[in-house]
């Protein structure tokens, strides 16, 4: 019995825990009620945070790249410079910008705190966003991880909002005019659009009761539902098996494989992953300063006047559709699809396999192109040639800009489904992915035309 336990992988592991637990705590080795104290606590919590033994198939770094434990890293990153900032910040319109000011320019180390602060965020909503493709591609969202999908894109909606909240805080001319632009679409919003907005502005205007809702909002509400959001998503990964098995080339089905103790194999590759990545925070945040234009200055609003980058694919929409179907009709119709894309019936699942087979590869490229080419001639033509009042005159704005535009691009969008479904023979998960990649493909075009592309009263211009 010995030797079979020595070569143990969890036996191992509890004895390694022993031994670092004896090392930090010396009374453990000579008190045997503590010692059983103690490896209780080891055993439950510290464990039960990672499994005692992974597949080793599941270690390959291009399964995940990581990105769930970036995004961890970068939460508490966020967490711990955020409190740092808050002894500096004064929340007061009147305050809040030269707090900043003297952060960058009196407090030691305070423009580095702020710039990790700031990158931090962005790169969290980056790699948010990649970690959701990861598992759309993939195939982790099938059964028993459907309901994980809906935490997942809750959790990426929160982050949304920490960005979007802490981006008035500066009180710089770029973030109180960004948030006047997001602010003012939610009029637009049917029932209680105009409520919604005056109780996140505190009034009409944006002003004081405005910069106190988003620094409650920011410092104290999002955070919490990040952390509470975050731990049960972990903690459902875990419940559904760990990570999604990737399929062997000889399998019908994906199969645990050889197991090996998590230390040091999993958290050796999770410490080198979260150094890296705090590396890398550390030199963007030395070469390139978080943006602080001038003061905010109601009076005096700057051309054009555009909303943050995340939000720059529906503001670019709102040039192109009545407000009411780029702001409601479409963002609804959007976030539906999402929530009901693991429900769906999949005759054949693929789990762990990139873009479900080497044919839902090249039908994802097919969609990805389409939408390459279908989104500049769609903004250039609706830009330029387009003018469907001009044509029909008398014609209601929902009906010209709403109802008959995206009625189009449905229909287009349920040929090329049913084209390119007969064409390839392929099954439901393979279209299916070609249509969230041709969306996909579309939303970053818009999003990247409104950044760089649009000029003086939102024209379209060379950058």
């Amino acid at each position: 019995m010995r030797p079979a336990q020595q070569n143990d992988p969890v036996a191992e592991q509890l004895s390694l825990f022993r031994r670092v637990g004896y090392s930090i705590f010396p009374g453990m080795a000579r008190q045997p009620e503590k010692r059983r104290g103690y490896r209780h606590f080891f055993n439950t919590l510290i464990l039960h945070f990672r499994p005692r033994i992974v597949p080793e198939r599941t270690l390959r770094f291009t399964l995940t790249w990581g990105l769930g434990g970036m995004a961890v890293v970068l939460v508490f990153m966020l967490i711990g410079t955020g409190l740092l900032l808050k002894f500096a910040y004064e929340p007061f319109p009147g305050r809040a910008y030269d707090s900043i000011v003297h952060l960058q320019n009196e407090v030691l180390f305070g423009q580095l705190i702020r710039n990790i602060h700031h990158w931090s965020a962005n790169l969290l909503l980056v790699v948010v966003f990649l970690h959701f493709l990861r598992v759309f591609f993939t195939g982790a969202f099938h059964s028993p991880r459907q309901f994980n999908w809906i935490f997942g894109l809750t959790l990426f909606v929160t982050v949304l909002l920490s960005n979007f909240t802490g981006y008035l805080l500066p009180w710089d001319q770029l973030a109180y005019w960004a948030i006047t632009i997001c602010t003012g679409m939610l009029e637009y919003m049917p029932f209680g659009g105009a409520k919604i907005q005056h109780w996140i502005r505190g009034g009409t205007e944006i002003g004081p009761a405005t910069l106190s809702n988003f620094y409650a909002i920011h410092t104290a509400i999002l955070p919490g539902c990040v952390i509470i959001l975050m731990a049960f998503h972990f903690w459902r990964v875990r419940k559904a098996g760990g990570l999604v098995m990737p399929r062997g080339p000889d399998e019908d089905a994906p199969s645990r494989g050889e197991t090996v103790p998590t230390i040091p194999n999993l958290i050796l590759r999770e410490v080198v992953v979260a150094l890296v990545l705090i590396a890398g925070i550390l030199v963007l945040s030395v070469v390139l300063n978080a943006p602080l234009e001038a003061k905010a200055n109601p009076g005096l609003s700057p051309n054009p006047t555009k909303a943050p980058w995340y939000f720059m694919g529906f503001q670019e929409m709102l040039l192109h559709f009545h407000p009411l179907f780029a702001l409601f009709v479409i963002p609804f119709l959007i976030m539906c699809a999402l929530v009901s894309i693991p429900y769906m019936r999949y005759p054949e699942t693929t789990p762990g396999v990139w873009f479900v087979s080497s044919k839902g590869r090249r039908m994802a490229l097919t969609g990805a192109v389409t939408g390459l080419i279908a989104t500049p001639i769609g903004i250039l033509l609706d830009e330029y040639v387009i003018d469907v009042v001009a044509w029909i005159p008398g014609i209601p704005s929902l009906l010209s800009n709403g109802v008959i535009p995206l009625a189009l691009i449905l229909a287009g969008v349920w040929g090329f489904y049913s084209v390119m479904k007969r064409r390839y023979g392929a099954s439901r998960e393979e279209t299916v992915q070609m249509v969230f990649v041709f969306f996909l493909t579309a939303f970053v075009i818009l999003t990247v035309t409104g950044i760089w592309f649009r000029g003086t009263a939102m024209k379209l211009a060379w950058p």
